[in-house]
């Protein structure tokens, strides 16, 4: 079976490898980055049990969790990460999230993660609703998901505990027959 590789225009998501690891630090490790996240900084000890942990992940059937490395196509740069996670196979739910480097920011790739992601589980996964989440004081994520055709459904309060404290998070979704709707 060829490696699993989802892109849009300027974006490419792949499976993560062991050489990875320096280009993740470099989001994974910044507290800017991280800042509405459930998880970090993360320092390189974390960073290649993370790495090791997606790698073990592919490799496991029925596959429920897809980590990837988001590249520039046309240079290979790693700059973040795109995730697609299946939450109900009966159901056929699935969620999805994204980060990106501080330096690629603003420059609309958030949105080319999110519309591969929901391309694909929409796609060859067969989902029929996909769900992403983000901290209320992130606009610029609320954004992306809005522009991907997410639906804002609600506030989910106090739904997670990060770095000492239980924060607020926004939910979206979208189901298939709007994704298709809408040109996706």
């Amino acid at each position: 079976m060829p490696p699993l590789r989802i892109t849009g225009p300027r974006i490419a998501l792949r499976p993560y490898v062991p050489q990875d690891l320096q280009a993740v630090l470099r989001y994974a490790a910044d507290p800017d980055v991280v800042r509405f996240l459930p998880w970090g900084p993360e320092g390189p000890e974390e960073v290649q049990a993370f790495i090791a942990r997606t790698m073990q992940n592919a490799r496991r059937r029925p596959r429920r969790e897809y980590e990837l490395a988001a590249v520039l196509r046309e240079t290979g740069e790693l700059v973040g990460a795109g995730r697609i996670g299946i939450l109900s196979l009966e159901h056929r739910c699935g969620d999805i999230g994204y980060v990106l480097r501080r330096d690629a920011w603003g420059r609309g790739l958030g949105g080319e993660i999110a519309q591969a992601l929901l391309a694909f589980g929409f796609g060859q996964l067969g989902l029929h609703r996909i769900e992403a989440t983000c901290d209320p004081g992130n606009a610029a994520s609320r954004r992306v998901l809005e522009r991907a055709g997410m639906r804002l459904e609600g506030l989910r309060r106090e739904d997670i505990w990060v770095r000492g404290a239980y924060r607020d998070s926004l939910s979206f979704a979208v189901l298939a027959p709007e994704w298709s709707a809408g040109g996706g």
